[in-house]
């Protein structure tokens, strides 16, 4: 039988990836698809596995041997009452099972960027903030090299879910944070940041494809109901934001405007087709080419879609960064202070709204003025985003170091 200690001595790392990946959200996939690569290129020997809300997409798309990370929401959650309670309590044993047994068969696990530390869209302290506690604790029990990489975070007001993702960050062989912001709510919620290193979001290490700009608008939408503190007002806030979005885009239209929606999780969907209906309603005899969506199945399908476009407005993150790195006219429809932080980043901290509270005048005004800016100040926003991408480099060279040494010259 292998000890432990002989298997920390093979000559392949055995390297694993974790987080909610292969869910239908691109930025995390795409996340995902940077270190990926990374790992690769670097250290073609590795042995890879993932550990994941969208194993049968992984599995298909990176070909990483991968595995169901919460066992309750990867079954048909019809259920209810006492059998929901449960079948929730069974999960929770199997997910707490599944993810020692995991985390012991890995030399490094890596969660590649994304906001896994951010409690800025809805989220329960049982289900992935418990899974990441889990995670950092079974590393250090087993002594695998865990490392949170470029993560994004924001100051926690939700008790058990701050204590948990506290265990997660402690218990980390290595930490990396996206923004200054995420890095300074950690500082405030008690965590000692000074050895955590300051890196651009993983995103801009994506190739910058070839493309002739057009002037067609993409206008990014979101099924947004709020974050963690407005549970009770969620209906609300979307209905609020998602007729804002419709009168925006009936805006366009009348001023000629050739529309592409964009989204960036599978549940953006149900917006889409909302601010379809709304255009068969309201403007039936328009053209059916004036306002079309993008399928985007990755990270990289947008930014190809995006090099294509004239200007962004978008409220998925990763629609605005993605913007942001192409040196496109954007506005970010806000609906968290990370998303301020880099267009504050990039130079275009005036061209922010409150997803909560959009204001479709302004949002016409805004974009003829960005529309206006003459190409020196887009040409600083092509270098900064290189610069993003040198730096990410760069952060290669500090994983090798701190992950890939082998365990008897970590000291």
């Amino acid at each position: 039988m292998t000890s432990r200690s002989g298997a920390r001595k093979r000559r392949h790392p055995r390297v694993g990836f974790f987080g909610l990946l292969g869910a239908g959200n691109i930025g995390n996939d795409g996340s995902l698809e940077v270190v990926l690569a990374y790992v690769r290129q670097r250290h073609p020997e590795a042995e890879l596995s993932c550990l994941c809300s969208g194993p049968e997409l992984v599995e298909a798309r990176y070909g990483v041997k991968a595995e169901s990370l919460l066992w309750y929401y990867s079954r048909n959650r019809d259920a209810t009452g006492f059998l929901a309670a449960l079948l929730k309590v069974v999960g929770k044993v199997a997910d707490t099972l599944k993810i020692l047994s995991w985390t012991r068969g890995c030399d490094v696990v890596i969660v590649p960027g994304a906001g896994v530390l951010e409690t800025t869209l809805p989220l329960r302290p049982w289900g992935f903030p418990y899974a990441m506690a889990l995670l950092g604790v079974s590393g250090r029990l087993w002594g695998t090299r865990v490392a949170l990489l470029n993560v994004g975070s924001n100051v926690i007001r939700q008790r058990t879910t701050r204590r948990l993702y506290r265990i997660a960050a402690r218990s980390a062989h290595y930490r990396s944070f996206r923004d200054e912001l995420s890095r300074d709510a950690w500082r405030e919620m008690g965590l000692d940041t000074t050895k955590d290193d300051l890196y651009p979001d993983l995103a801009f290490a994506l190739p910058i494809p070839a493309g002739r700009p057009s002037d067609v608008v993409g206008v990014g939408v979101m099924e947004f109901h709020g974050g963690n503190d407005d549970r009770r007002q969620g209906e609300e806030i979307r209905s609020s934001y998602v007729d804002a979005m419709k009168r925006f885009v009936r805006r366009l239209v009348d001023d000629g405007r050739e529309i592409r929606l964009l989204t960036g999780d599978e549940i953006d969907d149900p917006v889409v087709e909302e601010i379809f209906a709304d255009l068969r309603e309201h403007r039936p005899g328009l053209a059916p080419d004036q306002v079309t969506a993008a399928k985007l199945p990755t990270l990289g399908d947008l930014i190809t879609e995006i090099a294509a476009l004239g200007a962004v407005v978008g409220t998925r993150y990763h629609n605005v960064l993605c913007a942001l790195k192409l040196a496109k006219p954007t506005i970010s429809i806000s609906y968290s202070q990370k998303m301020d932080s880099i267009m504050a980043n990039m130079g275009l901290a005036e061209y922010c709204q409150s997803a909560r509270a959009v204001d479709v005048d302004l949002l016409v005004r805004q974009l003829a003025e960005l529309e206006a800016k003459p190409e020196e100040f887009w040409q600083r926003l092509r270098d900064r985003s290189a610069a993003k991408r040198k730096l990410l480099e760069k952060q290669y060279d500090v994983l090798d170091k701190t992950l890939f040494r082998k365990p008897e010259e970590i000291r």
